[in-house]
This record gives structure tokens, C-alpha cells and sequence, in this order.
């Protein structure tokens, strides 16, 4: 028996093309109504169009789905308030959340501008922020609640060209790490998804050129969508970060290694005479070692 959504409703951001599409496909397919979040924008974030997203409902409509399109920015609480107004007012009820939406403005760090800087960190952290606190309320009342954001490898590990991207990314493991533990108590999972697939946003990371008419199957977007799924069901995990592409999935975490007890006596020359017990991680452990000096 496949597991399904019925009765269940999803927003899902940045829903027009790629990633964001793929997964409110899936979602519909599988019972949920959703709703199909799309500034419309280019790459960059700039300009607005409600195309694409129309065209995702038309698609879940035509398989007998429900679906609304909305083209909140998500870098704007109020539009984001409206979106969810929307869904509460046609359905009642909001049940999962994928944050998806982002734009990209690449450079090096000596030439990009704060202004890019902040404009990659308002639409992918903040924007996840925003619809996150929109929603977060409804899931406490009805005791329910599952949320995904969308981090990135360049978050998670580093890639030259992309620190507005990297922060905001790693951004959303922070996020996440506090709302799992504040969400607990209300049946809210808060899980974080780091993606790999051909994307319009991947085309501007330099030497990709892919033809997204024609895309490599292997780097197909549904390749990555049953991680969303699987964060996304009754019984989903939280805090975690899922890895997907390519077919492949795996767990990434934070590890810390048992701590140097210096006490008192901590100096410089001590941390430089033990560096390589400080870095040596052979036996971490996932989570942040808490020991207390015992002297």
C-alpha cells in the first residue's frame, strides 16, 4: 500500500519549476491539496510572473487534484500571511510546509555587494522564516505540523562564488535545529532537505551548462522529491538533514568529539601542544558533547 496525504493540505514555495514542482506533484498525486507558491521571478529574483505556477495546478487539476496558485514573495511577511489566509480560508487547515523558494546572485566575495548578499539571505532564510511563522500557530492548535527547509551541499560543505548562498543555507540547519526541539511538544517535525538535481538555479553555477529540455535522468528533480515525502508523512523524523540526488539518499550531521578538559589551567600553549587530540574526530559522536570538567 503507497503511502498517501488525503485530507492533508501542503504549501509548497518556489512550486513553479524544478524542485519545488516536483515535490507538489508528488504531494498531489498522493491526496494532498496543495498550494503552489511562485513569484515567478528569474534566476536572479528579479521580475514576477503567475505562469508557472498556473500551470502546476492545471496539471494536478487534470489528475482529479486540488490545488490554488499564489505568488507571495516570501521575502514579504504579508504577502506570505495572505498566501496562508488563502489556503486556511479554501481548506481549513495547513499540513505541511516544504520551503523551497531561492534565487541565486553568485560572485566571488571581494565583488559581490551587501546588497546581493542580502537579498540571497532575505528570500531563502528569511522567506523560510516568514513561512514558517505564518504557519507555525495552526500547526500548535491542530497538534500537527510537518516542515521542510531546503538547505544546500554549499551550505553544508562550502562552494567558491556562493557565500550569500552557503550562509543562507546553513541558515536553515539552525532553524531547524531549534524549531524540532520547540515543536516537540506539538507534534511539528521540522526536517531540512539538501538537494542535488539539474535546476534553472543550478545553470548559473559556473561550468553548468545543462539542457533542462532534455535533462540528464539522473539528475532528474522527482530523483529528489521522496526525501520530501519521506519528511513529510505522519510518522517523519525531525531535526535531520536528508541528502538526495541522483537517486541517492543519505543523513548528514553535526559531530563533536570529546572535549579537552583543561580547566583553570587553559592557555594557548596547552591548546597548541594538544591540537591533534582537539581535531581528532575518530571517535565523535553526533550532538554537541556537553562534559563538564570534573577538577
Amino acid at each position: 500500500m503507497s503511502l498517501r496525504y488525503d485530507g492533508q493540505v501542503a504549501i509548497v514555495t518556489g512550486a513553479g519549476n524544478g524542485l519545488g514542482r516536483s515535490h507538489a506533484l508528488a504531494l498531489a498525486e498522493r491526496g494532498a491539496k496543495v498550494v503552489i507558491n511562485d513569484l515567478g521571478g528569474a534566476r536572479d529574483g528579479s521580475g514576477a510572473s503567475s505562469d508557472a505556477a498556473k500551470e502546476v495546478v492545471r496539471l494536478i487539476e487534470e489528475q482529479g487534484g486540488e490545488a490554488i496558485a499564489h505568488g507571495a514573495n516570501v521575502a514579504k511577511f504579508d504577502e506570505v500571511e495572505d498566501m496562508v489566509k488563502q489556503a486556511m480560508d479554501k481548506w481549513g487547515r495547513v499540513d505541511i510546509l516544504v520551503n523551497n523558494a531561492g534565487i541565486l546572485r553568485d560572485k566571488s566575495f571581494t565583488k559581490m555587494t551587501l546588497d546581493d548578499f542580502r537579498l540571497v539571505l532575505d528570500v531563502h532564510l528569511m522567506g523560510s522564516v516568514n513561512c514558517t511563522k505564518a504557519v507555525w500557530d495552526i500547526m500548535k492548535a491542530q497538534e500537527y505540523g510537518r516542515i521542510v527547509m531546503t538547505s544546500s551541499s554549499s551550505g553544508l560543505y562550502g562552494n567558491f562564488g556562493q557565500s550569500n548562498y552557503g550562509a543562507a543555507k546553513m541558515g536553515m540547519v539552525g532553524l531547524m535545529n531549534v524549531l524540532a526541539l520547540e515543536g516537540a511538544s506539538h507534534n511539528i517535525k521540522v526536517n531540512t532537505l539538501a538537494p542535488a538535481a539539474a535546476t534553472r538555479l543550478t545553470n548559473t553555477v559556473p561550468g553548468r551548462d545543462e539542457d533542462l529540455d532534455n535533462p540528464d535522468p539522473e539528475r532528474a528533480p522527482g530523483l529528489v522529491t521522496p526525501a520530501v515525502l519521506f519528511m513529510s508523512r505522519d510518522d517523519a523524523p525531525t531535526g535531520k538533514i536528508i541528502q538526495a540526488g541522483n537517486g541517492r539518499f543519505s543523513y548528514a550531521a553535526m559531530f563533536s568529539n570529546e572535549p579537552l578538559v583543561h580547566g583553570t589551567d587553559a592557555s594557548l600553549e596547552r591548546l597548541i601542544e594538544e591540537q591533534e587530540s582537539l581535531t581528532d574526530m575518530s571517535a565523535a559522536k553526533e550532538g554537541w558533547s556537553r562534559r563538564r570538567p570534573t577538577s
